[in-house]
């Protein structure tokens, strides 16, 4: 099994898979990665248990130091670098992960461990001080912003390493530790506070998350791909989470890690880049591929690193798909008889479902559009552009269809994005935060629009085309599509009508003594449905047709439901069924 460093921490060697619970998402990926033999940089893992005794008690736990020194000399030897060296030093991440993911909510430090003696060990080793700057600078930014919670004025990246420490010395009166040590305690402080964030709050809010749950922190040996030209980092789908196309998807960005692409403010090449570049290793990431999606029996996003024409891979993780895609996987993975029709119907959502079947853009319709990006999230949304979170949840608050624009998002963006009828953004690829977060949240989203495209448009109505990429002036005809049209849709339809705990009938279905909600006082409101359908049998209208409409239906016994579209009516029930 894994080995077992204290009551608090396990070291990841991939001999057996803990409880996600336990270890959360990401070591549980790790653990899957290195039982399949897959090159993954060595881990241990603090677990959720850790989490929850500092968050309820306020202290960390005893025993836990000499068990995080126990797993850092097991990470040593695994990599043979020592941790806080003069020579062949160990650099490590600290990353957070829930038994959920929760992509990008949380809090994660790279190159820990580095410090000037650290530094000058890596130039000599690589031969190479800029990479050793580089990966300096790195460090010092995600630490001050991460740990100390720095806001930090504008430093090129070029900046030499003394004005990196007096500008954050400046900015909080505190210096950033050279001892590593200190560094990694600071981090684990960091993630486990990360937990009640703000944003990660208002996520587990919008998705039925539990407060409770806790993370888990991941202590992994650091691999360098800003190191040189035959060093990079990406991100490799094994089909396409836009359109559910079967052909694996990604983005590579050369000479970077992986904050580069994730942050959104550098726009990675598209995968064939590295097919060219390293068509071996190319390869052989698209051969792990097929081996974790197999083994994991759905559709993977995996983070992977190169340094110096050498494959690692970081994380593995079911991927977030927008809601065509999520339809397109059901139904593609039950037909090549990798999972049954029960878990293809748990994968998809009600929310998903309702923004497939939400308005699109009218054809033949002609407008001018004012910017144009990259297609990450489909959907149309129209509304007003703001160019602050605050002020997007400010005026959605108040009615307002608010699409929010951005130069790039970043985890503190994430009320903004829930209320938004869209998100576009200036920098980023397919596989930024914008465009994951927006993913998972069902939201259309435009990203990489170029640098300066997006102010001028504050102030505008403008319509969002996630699925062109788009951004259109006005407020555009659209036209509601039809379920019964889609011959995906029709297929699910009929899988979940053999296991849907209750009638859902189309509106034009003749049905006789319907209770109609949309003429009763408070019949828009879900939390007085089930006061109000008491004794009532069949019904419609109202808040009737949304998840918490879906179960107070069920609660007070009503047999069937009338709705516009029966899919997501359906898909709810089956969820409240399930105890989702």
């Amino acid at each position: 099994m894994a080995i077992e460093l204290g009551a608090w921490t396990l070291a990841l060697n991939g001999a057996s898979l803990p409880e996600k619970s336990l270890i959360g998402g990401k070591a549980w990926s790790i653990a899957r990665l290195r039982a399949f033999d897959l090159p993954v940089p060595p881990a241990f893992v603090i677990t959720v248990k850790a989490c929850n005794a500092y968050l309820r008690d306020g202290v960390i736990p005893a025993t836990l130091d000499a068990e995080i020194r126990a797993g850092m000399a097991w990470i040593e030897a695994q990599a043979a670098r020592q941790f806080g060296g003069s020579a062949k030093p160990l650099l490590v991440s600290v990353r957070s992960g829930a038994m959920i993911s929760m992509p990008g909510m949380m809090d994660t430090v790279l190159n820990l461990g580095i410090n000037n003696a650290t530094a000058a060990a890596l130039a000599a080793e690589a031969a190479d001080p800029e990479f050793a700057r580089d990966t300096h600078r790195r460090f010092l930014d995600l630490y001050a912003r991460i740990v100390l919670r720095a806001t930090l004025p504008e430093l090129a990246s070029t900046a030499a390493i003394d004005d990196w420490q007096r500008a954050i010395f400046e900015a909080t009166d505190q210096r950033v530790p050279e001892d590593p040590y200190a560094q990694l305690w600071g981090a684990i402080h960091a993630v486990f506070e990360s937990w009640n964030s703000r944003r990660a709050r208002r996520y587990r809010e919008h998705h039925g998350i539990a407060h409770d749950l806790g993370t888990a922190v991941t202590v992994q040996a650091m691999v360098f791909g800003n190191l040189d030209d035959r060093s990079g980092t990406g991100v490799l789908f094994s089909r396409n989470p836009l359109t559910g196309d079967p052909a694996p998807y990604g983005e590579y960005l050369a000479r970077a890690q992986g904050e580069d692409v994730v942050s959104g403010r550098f726009t990675p090449q598209p995968l064939a880049a590295l097919a060219s570049a390293m068509p071996d290793l190319h390869a052989q990431l698209l051969a792990a591929a097929v081996t974790l999606e197999r083994e994991n029996g759905d559709v993977q996003d995996i983070e992977f690193t190169i340094q110096h024409a050498e494959l690692y891979l970081l994380q593995t993780r079911a991927a977030k798909r927008a809601p065509a895609a999520a339809v397109r996987f059901a139904c593609d993975m039950v037909h090549e008889g990798r999972i049954d029709r029960a878990t293809a119907l748990s994968r998809l959502s009600a929310e998903q479902v309702r923004v497939l079947l939400s308005p699109r853009l009218a054809s033949g319709v002609t407008a001018r559009a004012v910017a144009q990006g990259e297609a990450a999230c489909q959907g149309v949304g129209v509304g007003v552009v703001v160019m602050s979170s605050d002020e997007a949840e400010r005026r959605a608050q108040a009615g307002e269809a608010v699409v929010l624009a951005r130069e790039t998002t970043s985890p503190d963006d994430v009320h903004g994005m829930l209320v938004a009828r869209a998100v576009i953004t200036e920098q980023g690829g397919a596989t930024s935060h914008a465009a994951v977060v927006s993913r998972a949240l069902g939201v259309p989203c435009v990203v990489g629009c170029g640098v300066g495209s997006l102010a001028a448009l504050t102030g505008t109505m403008v319509t969002v085309d996630g699925a062109s990429g788009q951004i259109y002036a006005g407020n555009l005809p659209v036209l509601a599509p039809n379920e019964r049209d889609d011959p995906a849709l029709c297929e699910l339809l009929r899988w979940a009508e053999r296991v849907c705990p209750i009638t859902v009938l189309d509106e034009t279905a003749p049905v006789a003594e319907v209770y109609d909600l949309d003429v009763v006082k408070g019949g828009e409101d879900a939390t007085q449905l089930a006061t109000l359908l008491a004794g009532r049998k069949i019904a419609k209208g109202g808040a009737i047709t949304s998840d918490e409409g879906v179960r107070a239906a069920l609660q007070a016994g009503v047999t069937t439901i009338v709705a516009r579209h029966r899919l997501p009516v359906m898909l709810a029930a089956i969820a409240a069924t399930r105890g989702d």
